[in-house]
């Protein structure tokens, strides 16, 4: 049998299901709602917070509780690479039409806000061992934010690297004032002569850090995906490395893997 706090719960869901409660709407005051259901405040509380957790609802200091409205849904699948490799080469008219965070979001060009910085550091263990590197190899280190101009928090947290000797000739992939760069990181590569041959993604899960909670909005419980993409040229070489912190409330990751046939 449902506990007080949950069936209070329900009703909200309930009515935040049939549109009874809009986006935006505010609950009733706590006082209201032990009035209203004749109920302690502590199980009131529970009750919002339960559905604080689910991601219906959101807390805003000194005003109360609001109905959440959904953050826009980002779907990456693993054919995204091959989308971005074969509009790499498309004249610069085409590629500024669109990019990789338009293609997984639906979204146009023109809702987007995006920052980018770079910086020079030293690679450590971890990263000189999987570029094949010295550690210390100077390596281009660069910061990506993208978000809807409807929302607040970008959709991701976005580290990439890159060994500054294999792309020093062409100095504008050293300028962060270059991005948003047409046909992202293919294109970039495709112009000091790498072309990418595989990619590789290892996903895992954890609970945010305080940084990644508050710089991505979550609400209390959510969980983020990291995922380490490894690029590699026609080669084998391995020439970029992202580290990605990716909401698990608004991400969904689709891998397709097609079958050769017996």
């Amino acid at each position: 049998m449902a506990k007080v706090y949950e069936q209070i719960a329900e009703d909200f869901r309930r009515a935040i299901r049939t549109g009874e409660l809009s986006p935006g709407d505010r609950l009733p005051t706590e006082t209201a709602l032990v009035e209203k259901y004749g109920k302690t405040l502590p199980t009131i509380r529970q009750a919002l917070g339960l559905l604080q957790s689910e991601g219906l609802i959101e807390k805003r200091h000194g005003r109360g509780s609001f109905v959440r409205k959904p953050r826009k849904v980002v779907r990456r699948t693993n054919e995204r690479h091959q989308w971005e490799k074969n509009r790499a080469r498309e004249d610069h008219s085409e590629r500024v039409k669109t990019g990789a965070t338009e293609h997984d979001t639906g979204l146009q060009v023109d809702d987007l806000v995006f920052h980018a910085h770079y910086r020079e550091v030293e690679a450590n263990s971890d990263l000189a061992a999987v570029f094949g590197v010295p550690e210390g190899t100077t390596l281009v280190e660069r910061n990506y934010r993208t978000r809807y101009r409807a929302e607040d928090a970008p959709f991701n947290m976005v580290t990439s690297y890159l060994v500054r000797d294999y792309v020093a000739a062409n100095p504008d992939l050293l300028d962060d004032t270059k991005e948003p760069w047409p046909g992202g990181t293919m294109n970039q590569l495709d112009t000091v002569g790498i072309e990418l041959g595989s990619i590789e993604e290892r996903v895992t899960a954890r609970p945010p850090t305080a940084e990644e909670t508050d710089e991505l909005k979550l609400l209390p419980g959510t969980s983020v995906l990291i995922v380490r993409k490894i690029s590699r040229d026609i080669d084998g070489r391995p020439v970029e490395v992202s580290d990605l912190v990716l909401p698990g409330d608004r991400t969904e990751m689709t891998f397709i893997t097609p079958l050769e046939r017996w």
